[in-house]
């Protein structure tokens, strides 16, 4: 066996160990319809003269993310959907109640200085100068928010407290007072503690809340629905007996039209569903229903790449060629019709991305890998593998490859 050829099949089993390491070890990401979870539409609301355009929707979908990343909510899905609404997906959230009023909060954070009539005065600073905000606790051990203002918000702070000594300082988040301390004297670090009758996920939540800072425009929830981890289980289940099922058929097939490739193909297909799924958990993308849809296409495409490819070397040997110029031949001629279909695919799943939203961008998503993966396998791993497997045992014989000798 050639240098050439045994230099290609480490640099194959190279790919199996990176890519298989991607697929089994690191868990692949499940989205809402896979693992259960809560899916929720916001629609933004204007105030008065306010204006929803796309700076708002941008800010208020940075907002909504970064809230949903405090829950420590790892494959969760924030993504605009038409003009002014918003699609949340939260995978893995039981309390659902608890995640949509973090979700749909103002978290408008205020400070005004107490009227001796006990009115509240005009707003001297918000949490716009907020640094971070955190939970900590008092002596007795009660959960309170302590907090820090940026370099800007510490100059006012400390204005405020220096101009006001013996008012009471009130902090409101939404209109809400939450605390009114006594100023004793200033304040020039910009620090402070927001108190109150507090349990410790209630000041997470605050914290969390502050941190990620207030929404630039009002969100009104249209549609919450939960979503049960048991149908997640059945589409898995379904899945990948539909997927087995496919497999097996098509390796059954391959093998009694082609022979010799068709086994090669079989295993190119395992190495394409590596490589894919290797991929897919490299970039650490979700996977839907409709990615697996997308996934099972590919493969589809892939076994069509194959059946073109072994048409194409059937014919080549039928005229008399050896194995291998018959092989680089069916290849070379087959490239050109593959690498068309391939492409013009590709296109659809950029539009499909583009303007699609929710499962149709998970499903252009998977396809896409699906495809490319489909491409390097044909193209690549297929006839690096029928090489090799003509050139380790010496075979010479036509009726391997589905056709009668010469």
């Amino acid at each position: 066996m050639r240098k050439g050829t045994i230099v290609k099949l480490l640099f194959i089993l190279a790919i199996l160990i990176g890519a298989g390491w991607l697929s089994f070890v690191k868990p692949t990401r499940l989205g809402l319809d896979l693992k259960g979870g809560v899916y929720v539409v916001l629609e933004a609301k204007p105030e008065k003269d306010q204006v929803i355009d796309d700076e708002a929707m941008t800010r208020l979908i940075e907002v909504l993310d970064r809230r949903i990343n405090g829950l420590g909510v790892a494959e969760s899905v924030v993504q605009r959907a038409g003009e002014k609404r918003v699609i949340v997906e939260l995978p893995g959230i039981t309390n659902s109640e608890e995640a949509v009023d973090l979700i749909g909060k103002t978290a408008l954070l205020e400070f005004k200085i107490v009227q001796e009539d006990g009115t509240l005065g005009e707003t001297l600073l918000t949490g716009g100068s907020l640094k971070k905000a955190a939970v900590s606790y008092d002596k007795l051990g009660r959960a309170e928010i302590q907090f820090e203002m940026n370099q800007e918000g510490a100059v006012k702070f400390a204005e405020i407290t220096r101009n006001n000594i013996g008012k009471k300082l009130a902090v409101t988040l939404d209109g809400e007072v939450q605390t009114a301390p006594t100023i004793n004297t200033e304040i020039p670090s910009g620090n402070g503690v927001i108190t109150g009758s507090y349990t410790v996920d209630e000041a997470k939540a605050m914290a969390t809340l502050l941190n990620a800072g207030a929404l630039p425009v009002r969100a009104e929830i249209l549609e919450t629905r939960s979503v049960g981890a048991s149908l997640g289980d059945e589409s898995i289940a379904k899945s990948t007996m539909a997927a087995k099922v496919a497999v097996a058929l098509i390796g059954i097939f391959m093998i009694i039209f082609y022979r010799l490739p068709g086994l090669v193909a079989n295993l190119a297909l395992v190495v394409f569903g590596i490589i894919a799924f290797g991929t897919l958990n490299f970039l650490d993308a979700t996977l839907t229903l409709p990615g697996i849809a997308g996934l099972i296409l590919s493969a589809g495409m892939a076994v069509d790449a194959n059946v073109i490819i072994f048409e194409r070397i059937k014919e080549e040997l039928s005229f008399g060629n050896t194995i291998l110029s018959a092989i680089d031949a069916g290849f070379k001629k087959a490239f050109g019709a593959i690498f068309d279909s391939n492409i013009t695919t590709l296109i659809i799943t950029m539009i499909l991305f583009t303007l699609g939203t929710g499962p149709v961008k998970g499903f252009a998503i998977t396809l896409t890998i699906g495809i490319l993966a489909s491409m390097f396998t044909a193209i690549t791993i297929t006839k690096i593998l029928l090489k090799g497997f003509v050139g380790i045992f010496k075979i010479k014989r036509p009726e391997l490859f589905g056709v009668r000798g010469n």
